[in-house]
């Protein structure tokens, strides 16, 4: 699950986008609301995490012009500020939850689960094709012969081919949508994590592949 972090806390974004991603999910993290705005505008995110006070764009006027849009995405506005007032007018604006600093971490967690769990229960919990199903809610990945649960960004490359079956996806979405648009990780990792899914579907005997195309990207195909 893809989330953006919009804090101008350096220490706190720091340690927020690492208790995220030990949580299993894929976090771009931003620090001022225009950048917020445009990369919510420019990405596909199952959820966001707004910080209302921050430079060039606060984090109400983001959602407003996120919702002005027509986008849908869960929010969750983070603030110093506990008034009431305060919590209604964040709430009115779009917001799907508000939690008021200093916030304990596992209240965070809840909260984004709780935001998210609408959209997860829209889609299946799990996605099948062939003999190979993946447990959205476990991170399990299975076939009638065996099972494993698979690590962060593996779930996420095999989300991703199994939501988009016989679909080609190229090496750079797969950067952008699991390692973030100014991630500088090259593209030799993806070629390393198919490696593990491919190993990972052979010990299962599943009936389809994970085909490549020169120049072009993945794809998940059944078995002749």
């Amino acid at each position: 699950m893809r989330l953006l972090l919009a804090e101008d806390e350096q220490s706190l974004s720091r340690a927020l986008k690492v208790l995220l991603e030990r949580n299993n999910y894929s976090a771009d993290v931003v620090d001022n609301g225009a950048d917020a705005l445009a990369y919510l505008s420019s990405g596909q995110y199952d959820g966001a995490v707004l910080d209302i006070m921050m430079p060039k764009m606060d984090g109400l006027t983001v959602l407003k012009r996120l919702r002005e849009q027509g986008d849908l995405t869960p929010v969750l506005l983070l603030t110093a500020k506990s008034e009431v007032d305060d919590k209604v007018l964040g709430l009115d604006c779009g917001a799907n939850d508000y939690l008021t600093k200093p916030f304990h971490v596992q209240e965070l967690l809840a909260r984004i689960r709780a935001m998210t769990r609408v959209q997860a229960a829209q889609a299946d919990s799990r996605l099948r094709f062939g003999n190979i199903t993946l447990n959205r809610a476990s991170f399990e990945l299975s076939s009638p012969t065996g099972s494993f649960r698979l690590a962060n960004k593996e779930f996420q490359m095999m989300e991703l081919l199994l939501a988009n079956p016989r679909n080609l996806i190229s090496t750079e979405r797969f950067l952008e949508k699991i390692w973030g648009y100014d991630s500088e990780v090259e593209v030799n990792v993806v070629w390393v994590y198919i490696s593990y899914l491919r190993k990972k579907l052979s010990a299962l005997h599943a009936n389809l592949q994970i085909k490549s195309t020169r120049n072009a990207g993945f794809s998940l195909e059944m078995l002749p």
